[in-house]
């Protein structure tokens, strides 16, 4: 192993772990690089969202997205599981209770992550910023949204592009215990999965006073960024910038109340005799860990200033008492402009022997993270050995989303989550929403079978057909 020359890996996020799990599974050494440290004897050094050194440590939910492969992100989750993800391996190995979603202990998933990678004889892990772009050899770019001032100023330099960014944020997190069980109840909407969220009811009058208090309530300063210009992600908007937009916006937005019943208590919501007792709005915690000792507040993202938040968030019914253990945060992500950029294969066009992922190429959430990396990791193994890089089909989530990222129109550019409006259309039309899924799912995973089989035929055969 000595003759071969290190790839690198810039950043330890999910994509760059998975990444650089892939290159070492492949037999081929690498460095992977992480500023972030906060152990004895090494400069302590974190982000303005990140709590500890550990890679892959989830900021904003601990949440993968929906389970089930008929929505997009669980047809990523399975795809990824086909392809040999180590990322989502884990994630189904410290699995919480989340009624149809992919949710994990957050702290044990990124500590067993970091120890798995440090065990690996192909990895060195070295902690410690990387200012500039190595000039030489092949390298994986997967610094996140919250790259290093002087990174980002060589990637500057490098693209003779500017950047666009946007604010993100995350929700704050409760002690199970100070959450009042006689009035928040366990249930999944839709009784979809196990009874997996702790549901605070609203009524009328209560989710107008609380509307009224976030829009009324005062803001965190943005310190290093507030001169800069940027926008939020519609995906991840703060909870009092969905209150400004209207006095429904929640109610149709993360305090929707429908698909939710407690027959003990409440009588069945759907039974007509019943309906003066359905809740106007409800919040919803999940759990944050394999004992349930904390929740978080789902979609409750914010940049409240922590004592507004204590004070306007205790305003929820069930949550009078409630403890917390991490405020909301809000902090400012950054993208490239990747169609201008980028291959399908993520590799950077006016440098072949640099690759990228993860949210700072455009793609959204954790589970896009985490598949850009085993695509970049595996085009970086291929390079290394001499052999053609690849792009996976488009009929995938994760090939659409690849080709999505590198064709968009760059003017309007802007974050993409995983979504099957961005897969090929079927070649006959299917009305039902939820069958048209199906149908979408059984073509990408057959696709994605054959590609693994033989994925330069496979191209091939792509390419013939279009």
């Amino acid at each position: 192993m000595d003759h071969k020359q290190p790839i690198q890996v810039i950043g330890g996020g999910l994509a760059g772990t998975e990444a650089a799990w892939q290159i070492a599974q492949a037999g081929w050494p690498v460095i992977l690089h992480e500023m972030r440290s906060a152990r004895e004897g090494q400069p302590q050094h974190l982000t303005p969202a990140h709590h500890t050194d550990d890679l892959a440590e989830l900021v904003c939910s601990n949440s993968f997205g929906a389970l089930a492969s008929d929505r997009a992100a669980g047809l990523l989750h399975t795809e990824l599981r086909q392809l040999g993800s180590i990322i989502i391996s884990k994630a189904d190995e410290h699995h919480v209770p989340a009624g149809g979603a992919l949710a994990v202990d957050r702290g044990v998933f990124s500590h067993n992550l970091t120890e798995t990678l440090a065990e690996h004889p192909c990895v060195e892990l070295r902690r410690g910023e990387v200012p500039v772009l190595p000039k030489d050899g092949i390298v994986v770019l997967t610094s996140g949204p919250l790259t290093s001032a002087a990174l980002t100023e060589s990637l500057h330099q490098f693209t003779g592009q500017d950047y666009l960014s946007f604010f993100d944020a995350a929700s704050p997190i409760i002690v199970g215990e100070s959450i009042n069980r006689e009035v928040a109840f366990l249930a999944s909407r839709y009784d979809r999965g196990e009874a997996a969220y702790l549901n605070c009811p609203m009524n009328r009058e209560q989710y107008l006073a609380f509307l009224q208090a976030i829009c009324a309530a005062e803001q965190a300063e943005l310190k290093d960024f507030e001169k800069e210009t940027a926008k939020f992600f519609e995906g991840c908007l703060p909870i009092e910038e969905m209150a400004r937009r209207g006095e429904d916006t929640m109610r149709y937005g993360p305090l929707k109340p429908v698909g939710l019943f407690d027959t003990d208590r409440y009588g069945d919501f759907r039974a007509p005799e019943n309906q003066q007792y359905r809740p106007y709005a409800v919040a919803q915690l999940r759990q944050e860990d394999k004992a349930g000792k904390l929740w978080n507040l789902v979609g409750f993202q914010t940049n409240l200033r922590w004592g507004e938040q204590k004070r306007i968030f205790q305003m929820i019914p069930g949550l009078e008492s409630a403890e917390f253990v991490r405020m909301g945060v809000m902090h400012r992500n950054t993208f490239i402009n990747a169609p201008e950029l980028l291959h399908p294969t993520l590799q950077f066009k006016q440098r072949p022997t640099l690759l990228a992922a993860g949210q700072l190429i455009g793609t959204e959430g954790y589970t896009a993270a985490t598949a850009g990396g085993w695509l970049a990791g595996t085009n970086a193994v291929r390079l290394a050995r001499g052999l053609e890089p690849v792009v996976l089909p488009t009929t995938t989530m994760s090939g659409s989303l690849f080709e999505f990222i590198s064709s968009a129109t760059p003017k309007h550019f802007q974050p993409m989550p995983p979504n099957f409006g961005i897969i090929p259309d079927l070649p006959q039309r299917v009305r039902n929403k939820r069958e048209r899924y199906g149908v979408y799912r059984d073509r990408a995973l057959a696709d994605l079978t054959a590609w693994i089989a033989e994925p330069s035929a496979y191209r091939q055969t792509v390419a013939a057909n279009s």
